[in-house]
């Protein structure tokens, strides 16, 4: 990855990523992580304009460790990457079409090309 890491800070707990998810999406699947990172995907100008118009934004989440999966998709301590975001809230919440990922504590964002966060697994 090329580009400067930056650090962020989600929530404290899982506890607490639950009750925003409920609060804030209710009924949508949630998947709670630690260990995460942001790739904010580099894009040209017309590339930005076709996510835009999709209702996306350059951005995919890749995180080592997965805390709670509302659905099951995913077993405690699993890693996970995202789709495309369709909404970043708050610093907190990263949703996509069909899920809101939670972050609890300390994460990065950071840029990177499409081609090298496809190539994680």
């Amino acid at each position: 990855m090329k580009g400067p890491r930056t650090p962020l800070e989600g929530l404290s707990s899982s506890s607490e990523a639950r009750a925003m998810v409920n609060q804030r999406f209710p009924g949508k699947p949630y998947c709670s992580v630690r260990d995460w990172t942001i790739f904010r995907i580099e894009v040209t100008r017309d590339e930005l304009f076709k996510c835009h118009a999709a209702g996306q934004l350059p951005m995919i989440l890749f995180a080592h460790n997965v805390a709670e999966d509302s659905q099951g998709r995913f077993e405690r301590g699993d890693w996970v990457r995202s789709s495309m975001c369709t909404g970043f809230h708050d610093g907190v919440a990263f949703e996509t079409r069909n899920t809101v990922y939670a972050l609890i504590g300390s994460g990065h964002e950071q840029p990177a090309s499409l081609k090298d966060v496809l190539s994680f697994f």
